[in-house]
């Protein structure tokens, strides 16, 4: 069955870049409006906005292109011959691949408490916690172009 998909495998790939590109530019982008929510009152007329702005960003790009990214990814990583399962860089970016899961879920969380105008966390921490994917980003593509180990 996957030797059918083997003429596809650009396409696949195509698509599987295309939709981690959008995941990332919406992981990036939502920490950061997170940064900017902390900076306004509660209730205000620029705390609605935020709202709106990061649930469309979650549920209409950010969600669908991490479903995409998974789809495509796990197409490339069942086709024969792609992915050497012995190799430890494997390894190291499926770790790193569950960890920009965990902070998905994370920014889901953060978003549903900013709804609820229950915010506990400061701009500081969300500035910091806008590095994380920048950092998770780094290790996967060194461990998928170059293949240290």
């Amino acid at each position: 069955m996957m030797m059918a998909l083997l003429p596809w495998y650009p396409w696949i790939k195509a698509f599987h870049v295309i939709s981690i590109i959008a995941w990332m530019a919406a992981m990036f982008y939502l920490p950061r409006l997170f940064v900017y929510h902390c900076q306004v009152a509660a209730g205000s007329p620029e705390s609605e906005r935020f709202k709106i702005m990061e649930r469309r960003l979650l549920r209409a790009i950010m969600t669908p292109a991490m479903l995409s990214s998974l789809f495509f990814g796990g197409l490339l990583a069942a086709l024969p011959g792609v992915i050497n399962w012995h190799s430890g860089w494997w390894h190291v970016k499926l770790l790193c691949l569950v960890g920009m899961f965990a902070f998905h879920g994370g920014c889901a969380k953060w978003r549903s408490a900013f709804a609820r105008d229950a915010n506990v966390h400061s701009e500081r921490f969300y500035r910091m916690m806008n590095e994380v994917p920048t950092l998770l980003m780094i290790v996967i593509v060194i461990m998928v172009i170059v293949k240290p180990f």
